[in-house]
């Protein structure tokens, strides 16, 4: 771990009310643009003739341009996919959702399609280059796609993402397998009564549940069984070893073994305190860590794994504590405090330039700002409050300043 050293100006200018004023209002402003551009989506796919009329009528210019289909979430709003989202007004975008089993037909007729759908999106740091998949907490029918992520071979962004720099630096591992084998999850399953997230692994280790697939859906059902759990107090977290297998496959085909990590001091509609926040900091480390832990996977004879694949990470609508992880993850692996060096370029790569152009000028070196701002470029109303972006400096001041 890197000492402490002293902090960047842009991290010193925090403390200042009046830049964090003005990182939100931009933000904000930002954000809200994106929406307009998310709602005009809707309305522009609308079977409805008149509907679409009425869009053409009264949309901005905004709303005309480019941005529509920039931040499209059309797929999201189609009547078969609707009940898959937890929250009527969260959507993947188009261009960055995950999409499952691309190769199984779905539906029949009017609807039939390819791909599964499922409330994710690929999402990339832009200060540390890690890539993640956010998604919003299973439902009891989209638990089985949830699950598929993982079954998956190999699980990688799209190359119409990458960036030219990011996918020509490395063509030999295109050919590893890259599954994903760590899930993060950041909500308790049951918060102030209401149930956050689906159950989708038993509670006690040995036990095993079959997960079967979405209407319409011909994947085979999931055998899902519970192998260990282990408690990490200095963490506030649990971490379960999990292993799911197809049903009806051969019986000497290996289960897939992933690691589910569960924070449990993050409160819904706030942000975690005192020795919560250290608590969040070393878990944030320790995610890191079991990720790159190949003792944790079975045997495979001749397989060279991923040394880092993508982590899937959930709340409850995957947009707020998931940004704000993500937005940590990435600066404190900037800083070199995720096991590797710190990055001596100070260039970032966007996944897509934002067509809103570059952050106002009295922010634009803000690290933290541009990290929020990229976030949301990729999914909508990420670190979607602002005590969550106040909560990402604090943390990595935390780091700069030594504390473990």
């Amino acid at each position: 771990m890197p000492p402490s050293v002293e902090l960047p100006r842009w991290l010193q200018a925090a403390h200042s009310p009046e830049h964090l004023t003005s990182v939100v209002t931009a933000l904000t402003n930002r954000e809200r643009l994106r929406a307009s551009a998310r709602t005009a989506s809707k309305h522009k796919s609308h079977s409805s003739k008149v509907h679409r009329a009425s869009f053409g009528a009264s949309s901005s210019l905004l709303t005309k341009s480019a941005h529509v289909n920039h931040y499209s979430v059309s797929v999201g709003n189609r009547p078969e996919n609707k009940t898959g989202n937890r929250y009527a007004d969260i959507e993947p975008y188009d261009r960055t959702r995950v999409v499952i089993d691309e190769q199984l037909e779905m539906g029949s007729g009017a609807t039939s399609r390819k791909g599964r759908y499922l409330n994710a999106n690929w999402v990339r740091e832009l200060a540390g280059g890690k890539w993640w998949i956010a998604t919003q907490a299973p439902l009891p029918h989209t638990a089985h796609a949830f699950l598929s992520v993982i079954l998956q071979p190999t699980t990688r962004p799209p190359h119409d993402l990458l960036h030219p720099l990011e996918s020509n630096s490395h063509p030999e591992t295109d050919e590893r397998p890259s599954r994903v084998r760590t899930v993060v999850q950041l909500t308790q399953n049951f918060e102030s009564g209401h149930q956050k997230a689906h159950v989708y692994f038993p509670p006690l280790p040995g036990q095993s549940w079959v997960m079967y697939p979405e209407p319409g859906c011909t994947a085979p059902p999931i055998k899902v069984t519970l192998i260990s759990t282990k408690t990490i107090d200095e963490a506030q977290s649990l971490q379960s070893t999990v292993s799911i297998i197809p049903v009806g496959v051969p019986a000497d085909q290996e289960p897939i073994i992933f690691q589910h990590m569960l924070f449990g001091a993050w409160p819904d509609h706030g942000v975690p305190e005192g020795e919560d926040k250290l608590a969040l900091l070393r878990f944030t480390k320790w995610v890191d860590t079991v990720n790159k832990d190949l003792s944790l996977q079975p045997s495979h004879s001749g397989v060279d794994l991923d040394p880092d694949p993508p982590i899937m990470v959930n709340c409850s609508a995957g947009i707020g504590r998931t940004g704000a992880f993500i937005a940590c993850s990435s600066l404190l692996r900037y800083f070199g405090f995720l096991g590797g060096p710190a990055r001596e370029s100070r260039e970032f790569h966007p996944v897509n330039p934002s067509p809103l152009g570059p952050l106002p000028s009295d922010i634009a070196d803000d690290i933290v700002a541009q990290e929020i701002d990229s976030l949301r470029e990729q999914r909508p109303g990420m670190v979607q409050r602002p005590e969550q972006i106040l909560l990402v400096y604090e943390l990595v001041e935390g780091a700069l300043s030594g504390v473990q």
